[in-house]
């Protein structure tokens, strides 16, 4: 039985309307800000539905009768510090939603169909800005200034040694204990392009942030267009040289709900950046071939994960063949059960493939018990951790007078079976 979220005004919410079709409807409806929730349950094709009102609005949106919003902005909360932070609704001509905030920059909620059309949500992400303030730790969140570890806090650059701050033992991780994630981003609304609806995230990270050198000004687009892609744009420019190195954590499960061990996946690397039992790179790579790590071959996540009991799970860096050379796809992912399959494209050299160590539910983290599994996967697109202390990485580096511009994607569509290697 599916459960679906319509969104109905108050003074239509308890009508009932008739309807003969042939096959169950599942959509996402938008309604003004005042329009309360309602729960509509789908019944068996066989009979006649009791359906909401909002399913009308529906037809009349796919005959045209309605326009089509693409975005919309509306107020998400304030900080502490009394920052308001915004939230932005993309929406395309499928139903797909991708709902992204100002506070980290981050995807709240990416609803996605299956084969049979029916929405879910795909992205982890908790209903209020007080639970990302209050350290929501699966948060589709930008990572920065540098994503990933950097060893005992430091590096050299150009003579100089710069200590950031460490904030994962002796290392820092993602940018440090207030990195990006952790900052309000300025939101704006991007001019209407053709079958897509995007908005441009903004930050100034200044010089000393986090230990960093230089003042570095970042923005990061969302892109939702009519081919179900959600695109991540970003750029950088800086007046001193500075290490860069951005992903979005986003922690993905194609059902909606349960474990993501049947979660199908293929990555085109056939090698790892060799780590210690602190996750930090030795310099050296290590080929996958013959071990857990070999997703060259379409392999379900469950298949072998319990032999990874070191790293609790997957928490690798993944050396794309490609090396960041195009855009190009660089893994897929796909669900069994839904048929939904996500393609990650990207022009990074690296990506790193996480499963969380923790259930996470209400925007809450579980402590993970001996025999719990999974239930989100992480496809951090991004540069070798601790490049900017390994001279043979891919060099992350950034220079006055250069821009840095990476982008990822995560292109939606629903399988009956696996699809074909690329």
């Amino acid at each position: 039985m599916n459960n679906t979220v319509l969104w109905m005004k108050p003074e239509i919410r308890n009508q009932k309307l008739e309807t003969r079709s042939q096959k169950p409807i599942s959509a996402s409806l938008w309604f003004p800000p005042r329009a309360v929730p309602f729960r509509c349950k789908t019944r068996p094709i066989h009979l006649m539905h009791e359906v909401c009102f909002g399913l009308v609005f529906l037809l009349a949106l796919q005959l045209g009768a309605v326009p089509l919003q693409r975005i919309e902005e509306q107020s998400f909360g304030n900080t502490p510090a009394g920052e308001e932070v915004k939230l932005y609704t993309l929406r395309n001509a499928h139903g797909m939603v991708a709902r992204v905030m100002g506070y980290g920059a981050t995807i709240t909620e990416l609803r996605v169909p299956d084969r049979d059309g029916r929405f879910a949500n795909v992205v982890m992400g908790a209903e209020s800005l007080d639970a990302y303030l209050k350290g929501f730790s699966a948060a589709a969140s930008v990572m920065g200034r540098v994503a990933n570890r950097i060893a005992n806090a430091r590096f050299t650059l150009d003579g100089h040694e710069f200590r950031v701050t460490a904030n994962a033992g002796q290392h820092q991780l993602h940018g440090g204990r207030n990195g990006f994630a952790r900052k309000v981003w300025r939101g704006e609304v991007l001019p209407a392009i053709p079958n897509a609806a995007a908005v441009r995230f903004s930050l100034r990270s200044p010089d000393g942030d986090e230990g960093f050198p230089g003042t570095l000004n970042v923005t990061v687009t969302y892109t939702l267009n009519d081919d179900n892609e959600l695109r991540i744009d970003y750029t950088a420019t800086s007046d001193k040289p500075t290490p860069v190195n951005f992903t979005n954590h986003a922690y993905f499960n194609l059902a909606g709900e349960g474990d993501v061990w049947d979660h199908r996946i293929w990555i085109d690397a056939d090698r790892v950046t060799a780590a210690d039992a602190e996750l930090i790179p030795t310099g050296a790579y290590a080929p996958v071939t013959g071990t857990p790590l070999d997703f060259s071959v379409p392999t379900a996540i469950g298949a072998r994960i319990e032999a990874l009991t070191s790293t609790k799970g997957y928490d690798h860096n993944y050396v794309l063949r490609n090396g960041g050379q195009s855009f190009a796809c660089a893994a897929w992912c796909y669900e069994p059960r839904s048929g939904r399959l996500m393609h990650v494209y990207t022009d990074q050299p690296g990506m790193q493939l996480y499963t969380g160590k923790r259930y996470f539910r209400d925007g809450r983290s579980v402590a993970a018990a001996p025999d719990q599994k999974h239930n989100t996967v992480c496809f951090e697109t991004q540069h070798f951790p601790d490049a900017v202390n390994h001279p043979n990485f891919p060099s992350v580096i950034l220079r006055p007078g250069q821009t840095f511009r990476r982008a990822t994607s995560y292109r939606f569509s629903a399988a009956n079976t696996l699809p074909a290697v690329p």
